[in-house]
């Protein structure tokens, strides 16, 4: 594809010759000729003296370079969007397997796909455009809307509702039992009845082997357009606002709350019944043992203000040396005394 193509369709200013052919993207170290790359972030400037890539995505603050470059007030996004131009999904085949099974009394809509050995159970609706990868497990009374995509093994428990356009990728189990059990006096355990369910709003997509609990009574909750990584628990009767990012291995204890635009990093724990405001960010590993409050950024277990954990850490590595000085005033100190007795 001739760059000019590829610069109007991603609706950047093109730097350089339209007529040069790009026929794939690449990361900047790896990129050739005949791919385009990008750069986003400041740190990486000093690789466009090496890259042999054939174009480059910046920023307008970005530094000249002599590599045709396409404009973009941000690159990231651009080159993600070009990805899609130069790759093609497997196309999945219209109609339903024959080694499915599909009750009668579930209710697909247009122009579905589902593959081999696919469940949908009694009462299951699925709107529009669904395409389910072999294996998908739909549980009786269902509901999904339009243009869902549920890659081999994902699992969709009973009576969970999901919007349009939600992805589920490989082996995500949405609406699985909360861990709630009451115990009796002889120390053994009752399990109760999660009776609720989950509801995953529009444009939601859950990475692979992560878990959604449905709720003891009311619901889960999942906002609109929120991501959610791999290997992710989210636990019973919480409830995720818009827009926010759960990183893998992140871990929600129950009736945790998450607000609007949140980012969570990998391996973030939150105690259960908590709150999280919006914009908050917590860095990796952070353990949140209390309510955040909104636009805050925290790190550290427990977590503290990310300023003032960068410098506790630093303080660590100075411990030893502390230590020392302590103990050599303190024979001092001792010395001291010694003297004036």
């Amino acid at each position: 594809m001739r760059l000019g193509k590829i610069a109007r369709k991603l609706e950047c200013e093109l730097q350089g010759s339209p007529e040069i052919e790009i026929d794939g993207v690449a990361g900047i170290e790896e990129a050739t000729e005949r791919q385009l790359t990008f750069v986003s972030n400041p740190k990486y400037f000093s690789k466009l003296k090496e890259t042999r890539a054939g174009a480059i995505l910046l920023s307008r603050d970005g530094p000249k370079s002599s590599i045709p470059t396409l404009i973009s007030d941000n690159p990231y996004l651009a080159f993600a969007k070009s990805i899609s131009l130069f790759y093609t999904p497997p196309e999945p085949i219209p109609g339903i397997h024959p080694t499915a099974f599909v009750a009668e009394s579930a209710v697909l809509g247009e122009d579905h796909s589902v593959g081999p050995n696919v469940v949908i159970a009694e009462g299951v609706r699925l709107g529009e455009n669904a395409i389910l990868y072999p294996n998908v497990t739909l549980y009786p009374y269902v509901e999904i809307g339009d243009d869902f995509l549920a890659h081999s093994h994902a699992i969709v428990r009973e009576h969970c509702k999901i919007g349009n356009r939600v992805v589920l990728q490989n082996g995500a189990v949405v609406g699985s039992d909360g861990f709630g059990f009451a115990p009796r006096s002889d120390g053994s355990y009752f399990k109760m009845v999660q009776s609720g369910i989950v509801v995953l709003e529009d444009e939601v997509e859950v990475g692979a082997n992560s878990c959604i609990d449905r709720a003891t009574v009311g619901e889960t909750r999942v906002g609109l357009g929120t991501k959610i990584d791999n290997l992710v628990q989210i636990g019973h009767g919480s409830a995720i606002g818009k827009h926010s990012v759960l990183a893998a291995q992140v871990g929600l204890a129950g009736t945790t709350r998450v607000g609007n635009h949140v980012t969570l990093a990998g391996q973030v724990g939150v105690a259960g019944h908590l709150t999280i405001g919006d914009r908050v960010i917590a860095t990796a590993r952070t353990g949140i043992g209390r309510s955040v409050a909104p636009g805050k950024t925290v790190s550290g277990a427990p977590e503290m203000d990310t300023g003032l954990w960068k410098r506790n850490y630093l303080l660590m590595h100075k411990f030893p040396e502390l230590v020392r000085t302590i103990r050599d005033l303190e024979r001092e100190v001792a010395a001291l005394k010694k003297k004036i007795e």
